[in-house]
């Protein structure tokens, strides 16, 4: 149980301790009492995108001590909004809602916030339009699809005044928030490089092929920003991650996003002044994979830092030790951080402390969830309530999720280029042209 939600959970037990008794107050049941307590603190929420991360939700909105409705489940598949009610069932002792069309869940006023879990082409403009709406948003990574997006999410939640928190959990782990404060006050001297890395050996994907949309699918809505297209094999369930950049942002979008993340914390830095990346579709070549599935990519920062990301979807060598993490290199030691726990070495490569994190957060598991979600999660509550800071602003996050798309631009683009330290704004005309992206007619964002 990370220390947020202990803190959380102390906070409204001590609240409550002088009212109820044994889960009732004056012989009320339980389910009417939890109505009643904290009733202006409760949240009224909606999670749209009923896919892989569905069960990261079920213990930070089951838990009693939270104070949240789950009012709506919503997706465009009929099977995952009916299998999401059947695992909430579990969880909680009432029934939310089952909706297809998220516009008509951001339309409804009882809902306080939405849980963005939608596909990646989904995120900033579904954000967005629920902010406009009223609602705060926890949007799952990443939380753009493009710079342009990136940009706009900032400017919604500061214009409309929103808690906006992005799904990068390992901002609320407990034991990643300690090595960072020992970088940043000189455990290693000064950090000079991070070295992130992902590891998968993900298999072949489909060739894809026009073929009906599938039964309970609404294709339309699915599409959604995204310019039409026919419907092709496997889209929707996971593989457009992998089928062009309609809807996803390949590996680097998908996972990079939380160790590049770490790195940037770990360095102290914010905007990168150049990218270099070297990428390749290197297994299964006759697959459906429509981009990189291998990607070495190199930031340089001011100061002379540098964060690499290491990323290898379909090669499962254990090349770091792990399948997925952050090292960080200073001037007078070393870090290796990832989910589970931390080790600090000193500059003989002699390990000197060895956090033993009991973090069972998942690693490169369809879907994770666990114990830093949670506590993620808790944060985001707490923030809306007043009562604590986000541990991933939005304005703070859109800078790492801004590496994730200058890796993919320089991909797409086959080249380096310069980037404005400052704004964040890329120097190269070429690079300029995938800023943004085009939008079907009447669903382009806006604030």
């Amino acid at each position: 149980m990370s220390a947020n939600r202990r803190d959380f959970i102390k906070k409204v037990t001590a609240g409550a301790a002088g009212v109820a008794v044994g889960g009732s107050v004056m012989g009320m049941p339980a389910r009417s009492y939890r109505r009643i307590i904290g009733a202006n603190d409760r949240l009224n929420m909606a999670i749209a995108g009923l896919g892989r991360r569905l069960g990261a939700y079920y213990e930070p909105i089951g838990m009693k001590e939270a104070n949240v409705e789950l009012v709506y489940l919503c997706d465009v598949m009929q099977k995952q909004r009916e299998r999401a009610l059947q695992n909430f069932s579990k969880h909680i002792s009432y029934k939310p809602q089952l909706e297809n069309d998220i516009r008509k869940v951001i339309d409804d006023p009882k809902v306080d916030v939405l849980i963005n879990a939608t596909p990646d082409h989904w995120h900033t403009p579904g954000s967005v339009m629920a902010m406009k709406a009223g609602k705060h948003v926890y949007v799952e990574k990443p939380c753009s699809h493009n710079m342009f997006e990136n940009e706009l999410i900032v400017e919604a939640a500061k214009k409309l005044n929103k808690v906006v928190q992005m799904g990068n959990q390992q901002r609320s782990s407990d034991h990643t928030i300690e090595i960072i404060n020992e970088i940043h006050n000189g455990v290693i001297g000064t950090p000079y490089k991070a070295l992130a890395f992902y590891i998968n050996s993900r298999g072949e994907v489909p060739v894809q092929k026009k073929v009906p949309v599938p039964a309970g699918l609404d294709w339309e809505l699915f599409q959604g920003p995204a310019p039409r297209r026919d419907y092709t094999q496997e889209t929707w369930d996971y593989n457009w991650h992998w089928y062009g950049w309609d809807y996803g942002t390949a590996e680097s979008g998908n996972n990079a996003t939380h160790e590049l993340d770490v790195a940037r914390w770990a360095l102290d830095v914010n905007f990168p002044y150049h990218v270099n990346v070297e990428a390749d579709k290197r297994h299964f070549i006759n697959d459906g994979w429509e981009m990189y599935d291998t990607m070495l990519v190199r930031f340089l920062f001011e100061d002379d830092k540098v964060i690499e990301w290491d990323g290898k979807s379909r090669n499962g060598y254990n090349t770091y030790g792990s399948d997925r993490g952050t090292i960080i290199f200073g001037s007078e030691g070393s870090v290796f951080v990832n989910r589970g726990k931390y080790e600090l070495f000193d500059r003989s490569g002699k390990m000197i402390k060895d956090s033993k994190s009991t973090s069972n957060e998942a690693g490169t598991a369809l879907g994770g969830g666990g114990d830093m979600t949670t506590g993620h999660m808790i944060n985001f509550f707490d923030a809306i309530r007043g009562k604590a800071e986000l541990t991933a602003p939005i304005d703070d996050a859109t800078k790492s999720m801004a590496m994730v798309h200058y890796s993919n631009i320089a991909y797409r683009i086959g080249k380096d280029f310069d980037i404005d330290d400052k704004t964040g704004r890329m120097y190269d005309r070429e690079a300029m042209k995938l800023w943004g992206r085009e939008y079907e007619q009447g669903w382009e964002p806006t604030v």
